[in-house]
């Protein structure tokens, strides 16, 4: 219990001296586009209430879910095949390398001129920038695992998807949910760019209507409504990494306090 304690204090700790240091430094601040802390959290429940929440934090996650999924079936599908054959690894590496150096923001423009400019287009920029860590640690993640224990699934006759759900994907599901928690807020970013191109409502939409309008407290508090998703969203990443690695985790656990 002690030590439950004791991480919970070091988890809060940073956040609560960063808002402390926030409220002090900006209390006395006259800067319009640098209000006091306490003027924005006043504006907070005025601004984000049910319907806004309905009408644009919702729609954003949806598309937020959408193109990370997409990225994600993709990523390890594409993955997994190139990092299991050498051949098809030599022939799409110098590809791969091109296509992961342009900034997925620089494609909106392209994208929306095959995709029109409704949530297709949103969801293929989020989906578009979140491949690209998924496939490669899923390469990297699928060319390490051991070649004992591939040569024992082969001696004892363990192939097709039993050797891929079973020995592959599972050696190589740590990297795997490494590329996935690097594309979550590769996905966030990208989420808020492509609703600042063409859209009608959304967080990006909606943050960047406040700053047009010169609406500087409410702009502040679409952004730490960013901040709080984030957040949320890591939190449950988390959860299910613990769930499905749990027996990653115990391993090391174990060998830490092995001697």
């Amino acid at each position: 219990m002690r030590r439950v304690l004791l991480r919970a204090a070091f988890v809060i700790a940073l956040p609560v001296l960063l808002v402390a240091g926030w409220w002090v430094t900006s209390d006395d601040s006259t800067d319009v586009y640098w209000p006091p802390l306490r003027t924005i959290l006043e504006t907070f429940p005025d601004v984000w209430t049910g319907e806004r929440l309905k009408d644009d934090v919702l729609p954003s996650v949806l598309r937020l879910t959408g193109g990370y999924a997409l990225a994600a079936v993709v990523g390890v599908a594409l993955g997994t095949v190139i990092g299991s054959y050498r051949r098809v690894r030599a022939v799409c590496e110098p590809v791969l390398e091109f296509l992961r150096a342009v900034p997925p923001p620089v494609l909106v423009p392209v994208i929306m001129l095959f995709a029109g400019i409704g949530d297709t287009m949103k969801v293929t920029v989020i989906a578009s920038g979140c491949v690209w860590p998924i496939l490669l640690n899923t390469v990297e993640g699928v060319r390490a695992v051991d070649p004992v224990m591939t040569e024992t699934a082969r001696s004892y006759g363990i192939t097709g998807t039993t050797r891929l759900r079973s020995l592959v994907l599972r050696s190589a599901s740590p990297q795997i949910f490494a590329g996935l928690r690097q594309a979550l807020s590769i996905g966030i970013i990208l989420m808020v760019i492509s609703e600042m191109f063409a859209a009608s409502n959304g967080l990006g939409f909606t943050i960047v209507q406040f700053q047009r309008g010169f609406a500087i407290p409410d702009m502040w508090t679409g952004i730490l409504v960013l901040g709080l998703l984030g957040f949320l969203l890591s939190v449950v990443f988390q959860l299910v990494e613990r769930r499905v690695l749990g027996w990653y985790h115990g391993l090391r656990a174990s060998s830490r306090r092995s001697p």
